[in-house]
Formats: C-alpha cells, sequence, structure tokens
C-alpha cells in the first residue's frame, strides 16, 4: 500500500507555552528547521538543543500531494505527548497519550493535504493542580506525571542525561482508506492442531478467503469477518533455547488482493506460581529465563530501522539469551521489535507503562488507559513471543517500601482492569500484578518470593555468598553495576581511560539513585575490594585502565557466581534477567553491551552460563567442587572430562554421562576423578596441589561441546604469565585467535577492535589452549592484544606476514 507521506518534508518551530494555539496563527518569522519523522525534538536538533522541550510548544508540519486520492486515512503512530492534530487548518483531534496511535479518515481531499501538529509543553500542563498519589515517586521529581501518560525516559535521572522524547515519535502515514478495517488475531492450541481466530471489519460485503502458510480458508461473500479456523498437526512455537521458534504467515484474500496480516505461532504457557515460584512453562515444558531488560537502541530518537534491531537481538540470541523484558518506565516497542522476536525465538516479558506511581482512577486516566492497552493488543495479536504481561515497574515496590500497608496500597489497574482486558484481549499470555510482586502475601520487597528485583549483590553489596542464601526465585530485574565499556571503546567515547571514575562526562553516565549519596561505581569499587582485596582509589591513581579492568572483573566474578548457582536444578530459580541489556548514554551505564552494540566484560559471562548446553562449575568448599551440565535440549550423550593442572602439568579424568532432555546432571569433580584430591584447597594439608581445574563435556564423537574453567586460590598479579595469541584467516573469511600460557591466567581479555569475538573474560588453565572465532565488522585484518588481569605484560595480536 502507498504511503503518500513517504519522503515528505516535516518542518519544525518551537513557540512560547500557549502562545500559539492556531496553525492559522503562526507567525511567518518563526525560524523552522527540518524534523526527522519518526523522531523527536531532540532528534531533529541534535547538540544544538539548549532547552527542556517539554518547556515549550511545538509545531510539526507537513504539505503532502494526494494525487488523485481523495478518501486518505491518515495514521499517527504515536505522538509525545499532549497535542492537537489539525488538518488543513481545521481541529481534528487532541492527543492526551504518547502511548495511543490516532487515525484519521478524510473523505474528501483536495489535491494536496496541510498536517499540523501543536505539541503542547508538559511543564505547563503540569502546573494544573490535581489530586496527589497516596504516595511519591522515587524516579521522578515532577509528581505531576502520575497523571499523564508518558515515559520517564529524559525525567528520571537514573536513565542518564537523555532529553525528554516530544513529538511524532512513531510514523506518520496518509493511506488510500483500506478495505480492510480493524483485524484482531488469535491463536490457540488444541491437541496436535493450531487454532486461528481471525476478527475483521471490511468496508463493504466482498468475497474474501484466509491464507495461513498454503492453507486457504473460503470465506465467501462477508463484511464482518469473526472466523475460527483450525491447522492439523501444527508445529508449535519454542523459546530458541528449546526448539525451533516456528511461525505461520497470515493473510487475508478480498477480491483477489492479499492483505497481509503479520505472523502467528502456536504455543502454550503458564506461570507455575507453586510454593512462592515462578516457573515459566512453555508447552508443558519448565524454562530457565535468561536475559535482561530491554532499552531502546536509539532512546533519544525512539525509532530503530529493522536491520539495527535485528542485529541487536541476534546478538542477544547467540549469547544464549532467550527473554528481553520491556520496562514501564520506558516505552513500548515498535512492531519490528515484536516481529523479529517471534521469528528469532525470544520471548518478551511486557510491564505495561506503570513505573513507581499511584495510577489515578478517573474515568479519563482510565479510558486512556483502556485505548493504550487495545493498541498494543492490536500490534502484539497472536504473536508467540509475548508471554508475560506485568502491571508496570516497581508499582506494588514503591509503597511497599515507603511503609503502606497491603490494603493502602491496592490499585484497581492492577487488580481487575488488566487482568481483565487480558482475559479477553491476549488470553495466551501469564499476568503477575507488577515487577516485583509477591506470589503468596509476602512483602513485595522479599526476594524469595514471586518476582524479585534483585540488588542484593549489587546496591544493596551483600556478599557473593548472598546469592545463594537469598533464595531468588526469579528476579525480574537484577546484577545492576557501572559496567565500563572495553577498552577501545573508552578510547572512543571519552579520549582516555584517565577519565575514569571522576571527570563529569564519565560520571554523567554512570547510574545514581534519584536523591542517594552513592552511584554505581561506588558498588563496583566495593566489590573490586571484597573480591580481590585491593584498594581501587589507590590503583586508579596509578593506573585507570587497570582500575577498569578489576572493575570489569568483579563484575564479571558477580555474573558468573549468580547466573551459576540460579541455572542449577536444586536453586529453585525460574530466571534472571540483568539490569540492562544495553546503555543509553556512553560510558559506563547498566548495560551489558554498549551504546555502539558492542559487547562489555559481563556480557560474555552471561552467555557461558546462558549457553543452551552449558557446565555450571562451582567451589562447594569441603565437598570440593561441583559441576553441573545442563541441557535445554533433546536428550544427549557424551562425556565430561576433568583437567586438574598442577606444577609437574597435568591429569585427565573422564566419566561418561547422559544429559536428559530439558534437564540437568550434577556431579562432584571428586567422584569424576575417582578419589580425594582437595582440589580447591579446602582441607589446606600442606601447599595448594593444582593451580586450576577445566571441565570439558564432549560429545559421543569426542567434539568438544563446551567448558569451563576455574583458577584455584588467589591470583597475584606477576609481570608475566606467558601469555601467547596467534591468529590466522578461515576459508569462511573470518578469524581463529588462538590463545596460551605458561601459567594460570585470570580473566584473559581479547581486546580487538572492530572485531565480534567469540568468548573474552574467562580463565586460562596453564598449557591448555584455546582457539577463539573472530567476527570482523570490516575489511581490516585483526590488530590488538590479549591481556590477562594477574599479569603486566600483554600478548599482541596481528596477521603473520
Amino acid at each position: 500500500m502507498i504511503d503518500l507521506l513517504d519522503g515528505a518534508r516535516w518542518r519544525l518551530a518551537r513557540t512560547d507555552a500557549g502562545s500559539v494555539l492556531d496553525p492559522g496563527d503562526l507567525r511567518g518569522d518563526l525560524d523552522w528547521i527540518d524534523a526527522v519523522v519518526p523522531g523527536t525534538v531532540a532528534t531533529a536538533l541534535g547538540d544544538s538543543l539548549a532547552v527542556n522541550p517539554d518547556d515549550h510548544d511545538w509545531w510539526f508540519v507537513a504539505d503532502v500531494s494526494t494525487g488523485d486520492h481523495r478518501r486518505v486515512r491518515v495514521g499517527f503512530g504515536g505522538i509525545a505527548t499532549r497535542a492537537q492534530i489539525w488538518i488543513d487548518g481545521v481541529h481534528r483531534r487532541t492527543v492526551t497519550s504518547m502511548f495511543v496511535p490516532e487515525t484519521l479518515e478524510l473523505t474528501d481531499c483536495g489535491d494536496a493535504v496541510t498536517i499540523a501538529v501543536h505539541v503542547e509543553s508538559l511543564t505547563a500542563h503540569l502546573k494544573t493542580r490535581r489530586p496527589r498519589g497516596r504516595w511519591r515517586s522515587s524516579l521522578i521529581a515532577a509528581q505531576g506525571l502520575r497523571h499523564e501518560r508518558t515515559t520517564m525516559l529524559g525525567r528520571a535521572p537514573v536513565y542518564g542525561p537523555l532529553p525528554v522524547p516530544v513529538g511524532l515519535w512513531r510514523p506518520v502515514s496518509m493511506t488510500v482508506i483500506p478495505d480492510v478495517r480493524r483485524v484482531d488475531l488469535s491463536t490457540a492450541v488444541s491437541g496436535t492442531d493450531g487454532i486461528v481466530t481471525l476478527r475483521a471489519d471490511l468496508d463493504a460485503p466482498r468475497v474474501a478467503r484466509i491464507i495461513i502458510d498454503d492453507n486457504v480458508f473460503e470465506l465467501g461473500t462477508v463484511e464482518r469477518i469473526e472466523r475460527s479456523v483450525t491447522l492439523p498437526d501444527v508445529e508449535l512455537w519454542w523459546p530458541h533455547t528449546h526448539g525451533r521458534p516456528r511461525t505461520y504467515r497470515v493473510a487475508l484474500e478480498i477480491d483477489g488482493i492479499v492483505h497481509p496480516m503479520g505472523v502467528v505461532g502456536f504455543r502454550t504457557v503458564e506461570l507455575d506460581r507453586a510454593a512462592g515460584g515462578a516457573q515459566l512453562v512453555v508447552n508443558g515444558q519448565t524454562v530457565f529465563c535468561r536475559g535482561g531488560t530491554w532499552t531502546p537502541l536509539d532512546p533519544v530518537r525512539l525509532w530503530s530501522p529493522e536491520p539495527d534491531l535485528r542485529e541487536a537481538l541476534e546478538g542477544l540470541r547467540s549469547a544464549g539469551l532467550n527473554m528481553v523484558r520491556v520496562v514501564g518506565t520506558l516505552v513500548y516497542e515498535q512492531p519490528e521489535f515484536w516481529s523479529l522476536c517471534a521469528e528469532l525465538g525470544i520471548m518478551v516479558w511486557q510491564d505495561v507503562m506503570f513505573g513507581t506511581i499511584d495510577p489515578p482512577t478517573d474515568d479519563t486516566y482510565t479510558a486512556a488507559v483502556t485505548r493504550e492497552l487495545d493498541a498494543f493488543a492490536e500490534t502484539v495479536s497472536a504473536n508467540p513471543a509475548l508471554v508475560v504481561v506485568s502491571g508496570g515497574s516497581e508499582t506494588q515496590q514503591q509503597p511497599t517500601m515507603l511503609g503502606l500497608a497491603a490494603d493502602d496500597q491496592r490499585m484497581v489497574m492492577l487488580d481487575s482492569m488488566i487482568p481483565e482486558f487480558l482475559a479477553d484481549r491476549l488470553p495466551a499470555v501469564t499476568y503477575v500484578t507488577s515487577s516485583p510482586s509477591s506470589a503468596r502475601g509476602e512483602l513485595h520487597t522479599h526476594v524469595g518470593d514471586g518476582i524479585a528485583h534483585y540488588f542484593g549483590v549489587g546496591g544493596y553489596l551483600r556478599p557473593l555468598s548472598d546469592i545463594r542464601t537469598a533464595g531468588v526465585r526469579f528476579a525480574a530485574e537484577c546484577l545492576a553495576f557501572a559496567v565500563p565499556p572495553e577498552q577501545a571503546q573508552v578510547e572512543k567515547f571519552f579520549g582516555a581511560a584517565a577519565v575514569a571514575g571522576h571527570h563529569p562526562d564519565w560520571k554523567a553516565a554512570v547510574p545514581r539513585d534519584r536523591g542517594s549519596s552513592w552511584d554505581f561505581e561506588d558498588v563496583r569499587d566495593h566489590y573490586v575490594r571484597a573480591i580481590f582485596g585491593v584498594d581501587p582509589h589507590l590503583i586508579r591513581r596509578d593506573d585507570a585502565e587497570l582500575y577498569l579492568d578489576y572493575g570489569r572483573a568483579a563484575i564479571v566474578e558477580a555474573f558468573t557466581e549468580a547466573f551459576g548457582h540460579w541455572r542449577r536444578a536444586s536453586s529453585g530459580c525460574g530466571g534472571a534477567l540483568v539490569l540492562t541489556l544495553r546503555d543509553t548514554v556512553p560510558g559506563a551505564g547498566w548495560g551489558i553491551v554498549d551504546t555502539a552494540g558492542v559487547p562489555k566484560a559481563p556480557f560474555y559471562a552471561l552467555a557461558r552460563a546462558s549457553a543452551p548446553v552449558a557446565l555450571l562449575l562451582s567451589d562447594n568448599g569441603l565437598d570440593g567442587y561441583w559441576v553441573e551440565l545442563v541441557n535445554d535440549g533433546p536428550a544427549r550423550s557424551g562425556s565430561i572430562r576433568v583437567v586438574l593442572h598442577a606444577a609437574r602439568g597435568s591429569h585427565e579424568f573422564e566419566r561418561t554421562v547422559n544429559a536428559p532432555a530439558n534437564g540437568s546432571i550434577a556431579l562432584t569433580v571428586d567422584s569424576i576423578v575417582g578419589t580425594f584430591t582437595d582440589v580447591n584447597h579446602a582441607y589446606r594439608f600442606g601447599s595448594r596441589t593444582y593451580s586450576a581445574v577445566t571441565v570439558l563435556f564432549l560429545d559421543d564423537d569426542g567434539v568438544e561441546v563446551t567448558r569451563t574453567t576455574a583458577l584455584v586460590g588467589a591470583q597475584s598479579r606477576q609481570n608475566t604469565v606467558g601469555l601467547v595469541a596467534g591468529v590466522v584467516e578461515t576459508i569462511s573469511g573470518n578469524w581463529e585467535l588462538t590463545v596460551r600460557s605458561d601459567w594460570p591466567a585470570q580473566y584473559v581479555c581479547v581486546d580487538i577492535d572492530g572485531f565480534e569475538v567469540s568468548d573474552s573474560w574467562f580463565h586460562l588453565a596453564p598449557n591448555e589452549p584455546r582457539t577463539l572465532t573472530l567476527v570482523s565488522r570490516g575489511p581490516a585484518a585483526p590488530r590488538g592484544h590479549v591481556r590477562a588481569l594477574n599479569s603486566v605484560e600483554r600478548a599482541s595480536v596481528a596477521p603473520r606476514s
């Protein structure tokens, strides 16, 4: 369908709040600039933005040629936040929510149409006296925002120094009024059959049929469609870690013209809340959910091209992550995001856009939220990726932390309105009242009950051992640290590592809770002291790069400990989502990927623990090392090999194992070795015998599937550990990097700018080479270095001449 607005020129001008209410009164001497649509005021102004966009009114204007078309539909995907829509000087619509699309039908157009959108100052609206909430939000200063259906990006300091989003943040389109009006799709599974229900309104009685892949269902002549059709023996949609994410294309053919309706999938989902837990069950199989909270790739424009979204989501998929959470303080994602998640087998947890506020209950606000949910349901109808809907982010935690009794914090939106809507429009998803929330009547702040936000290790400075004792059942947020970008990225963003820890540009990107006397860099420094026994401030004075490396390594240690425990069958944990997947601004943000899409250190630790087939190695004190082989896929057999590294060489031991389908097998290293070894030096009978232990899982053909390595005891920093690195080009055009060391190498980092590396920030046992894959982002050959935290000397990486 031709979009008459495709390529149209949008103009933008600023006026004082409330000074111009009619486009006919706009002065001729206004300073007009070109605007980007979809986009925001900040997108158009870029670095020249010198005001808070909320403080002013803004006018977006476009002139559109309609040609021979006299009946057109104008669709506004989203306008932030309060606005008036004018067409050819006639007021057409008042907008009160950035999350509700608006559609106008023009039935008598001329040859050209002028669209003017007047975005009103939100600051001016907030000066209106309105009822206070029962509690104050700790995220924002302007408490009147509880009455506005808008994002907290740019308004909550914790998300970084971002401009507030104001303007046409979603696409605006103009098309001929289509034959097919409103469409609603849903799917269900009955035994081995899949059922698709399609509801649609047509503009007149027409000959119609439904097409699902190669299956055709004749409808005859109809004006309104409400039909369920059955596909026998359908292939179910699975999260990619557990199977194939099969989708089916649905189209509606009207009078011989095919109208694509999108993709659907067939799957069942439930959230098992037994005994205070939170275990997601997909197609009858338990799924350990791992991933993180999603942030817009472009937090200023709030819209991304499909290739950029694909690259970001494929990066998460390749790391073994199977869930993202769209947080209730941000924005609903664009349709392309949902299509890609369905295609790639990534599950989505969606918060309704509530965050820490007390939602009003007046009719106007309730109607706005109802329209918002309806628009969301149209976007995601029958999309199998959506598995959980939550009533917002910290919506119940905020009043709980402020000491309100349970009866004083009840919210109609969460208790009845949202679940009733879901039961009607999205019955194939699960619902939780908010994130976090109790499963059995405990306080919503308790991490061992229901859905938790776990920051015991993190902001609350608990020891790493707290991960094992806290009893987390499902962490919808966890492990927030100020994560430094990799060394080459720090140099690109800031020029040098010397800015770390003190420069205003660096500190601006470090997350800080509103009103707190500390930030998340202080949190990271605390764990550097606790884990490595060094003073990070003294290290920073002498060597800023080493200071950041210690910080990166401490975070990797926390991630490894956390996911190495939570993914174990015995932990009782159903999943964990890190805060966050990606930074919003360049620097040491919460993200495990920086704003340029380059992974940071904990990304690799999370990927190792999240692989569909993974080895989890833990030091269990006097019981020695325990190893658990977890397997998300079909049953498989093979062997577990243990390599113990001593001063006089290494010793190998092997045991045949059978890993059950979607299950695990746990063994002690001693049981594989067959004798008492005190590998972890827990008994301390004399000096330490072993310096490292490596565990590998080999398939029946002896091919390595996965491995993990632990270093025994504290590692002292020395001049060299004998690191050597060599790189060769493969037939496929990629590169292979082989790394080895003479002595145990702690947290080996592969630092090669312009290349994606298959693993980094891992331990390397002595004389045990590891071969990694390098994928180029450009035409250059790999050049860089490999370094270890416990070694001053580095190994250079360059192709052989």
